[in-house]
């Protein structure tokens, strides 16, 4: 099988060589991609943008000199700055800036808009799509490789792109699939069916949440069990349906029982009971995740909610007396900057308290309803945690 990014760490990531590494070169798997070290413009780019200096700041330029105005907002924007917008001042070269910071180091997501229409950053070559338009991406580094980056000491799973056939959808359509490091087809394994959010494909786990990363660093660590995480496309129904929530839920769910599960445990030697499959989400994917693992704890034993609940009225199993019989773990979790009392896992949070409804909450990082707040939930939390608890 052919890995969809072939991710070779040679010799030239070490310490000695990084020097030779410039802004944007893709040459290497570099953990601090937008540090300038050469002063190079990106192909087909006109000006240097973003540029992530050592004390954090960070530059964002843009040449427009028919522009009128310019400006940059982003998910690096939380608390007291949440949704806020930053103008770029216009040179007498015609070329837009400004500097912010400086900012705690993480992948944050941008948008750049002229003259009140929103585009990515033009001279920015990381850059990101999913289930909406494309966006930009920010490399905050620190002083050293992050949880979620690749380190040239640690092993590196697999991840692959395959196809199937859909019998709910009638129509062709794909999933990611991590294998870890030392991937034995022999050997059973755990699977984890992981999801997106609203504007979300399987690629958002694996471009932008840098998830098999984070698994490698934590296996490598020994923090957490081998496992196959599976990165299904949810998906079902045009996002902007009027009719979404009560059209996928119900669609995803059979997707689930007829095309997902069957492929994949007919593809890999997995653990083929509900103590070995875990499925877990982000926002609506969470959504999606607590509807098809609580209605189906035949084949779910396993549930991890990332920023998102729905009524229990959707999941009756909540309120059965032996639910904590048919749960091994139950994670729900969010960010610093997201939960209020009015938020709906802390809502869902209150309510399983009151059915006595064992579970893990766990509100924390630096992050709002964003990838920031995902990463670290899936590192510090969810991931460690998984499979080690009743089998």
């Amino acid at each position: 099988m052919k890995n969809t990014r072939q991710y070779l760490l040679i010799g030239l990531l070490g310490l000695g060589c990084q020097g030779l590494l410039a802004q944007q070169d893709h040459v290497n798997v570099d953990w601090r991609p937008q540090k300038n070290t050469e002063n190079l413009v990106p192909l087909s780019a006109n000006v240097i943008s973003p540029e992530v200096n050592d004390d954090r700041t960070v530059t964002f330029r843009l040449k427009g000199p028919n522009v009128s105005t310019v400006t940059v907002s982003g998910s690096m924007f939380v608390g007291k700055d949440a949704k806020k917008i930053v103008p770029l001042v216009k040179g007498a070269d015609g070329i837009w800036s400004v500097t912010i910071g400086p900012l705690k180091p993480n992948v944050y997501l941008y948008w750049m808009q002229l003259d009140g229409v929103t585009i990515c950053d033009p001279n920015n070559t990381f850059t990101g799509q999913a289930n909406m338009p494309a966006f930009s991406m920010l490399w905050v580094h620190g002083d050293t490789p992050n949880f979620y980056d690749a380190k040239v000491d640690v092993p590196h799973g697999e991840v692959n792109n395959l196809y199937y056939y859909s019998t709910v959808t009638k129509g062709l359509r794909y999933m990611l699939v991590y294998t870890p490091p030392g991937y034995n087809p022999k050997k059973r394994y755990p699977v984890l069916y992981l999801l997106g959010g609203s504007g979300d494909l399987p690629e958002t786990w694996f471009q932008h949440g840098q998830i098999n990363f984070i698994m490698d660093n934590l296996l490598a660590e020994k923090k957490a069990e081998p496992m196959i995480i599976v990165l299904p496309n949810n998906q079902v129904v045009h996002r902007m349906n009027p009719n979404h929530t009560e059209l996928s839920f119900p669609l995803l769910n059979e997707e689930f029982k007829q095309c997902i599960i069957p492929f994949v445990e007919k593809r890999y030697k997995v653990i083929q009971n509900r103590h070995g499959r875990a499925i877990c989400g982000l926002s609506m994917g969470g959504r999606h995740a607590q509807y098809v693992g609580l209605n189906n704890l035949d084949l779910f034993a396993n549930v991890g909610l990332l920023s998102a609940a729905i009524s229990t009225d959707m999941t009756p199993a909540l309120k059965n007396k032996d639910i904590n019989d048919k749960l091994d773990y139950f994670f729900v979790g969010a960010g610093t900057y997201e939960t209020n009392t009015n938020a709906r896992h802390e809502v869902l949070h209150r309510e399983l308290e009151t059915l006595n409804v064992n579970h893990e909450y766990y509100v924390g990082g630096e992050g709002a309803h964003d990838l920031t707040t995902w990463r670290h939930l899936m590192y510090e939390r969810f991931l460690p945690t998984l499979w080690k608890k009743k089998k």
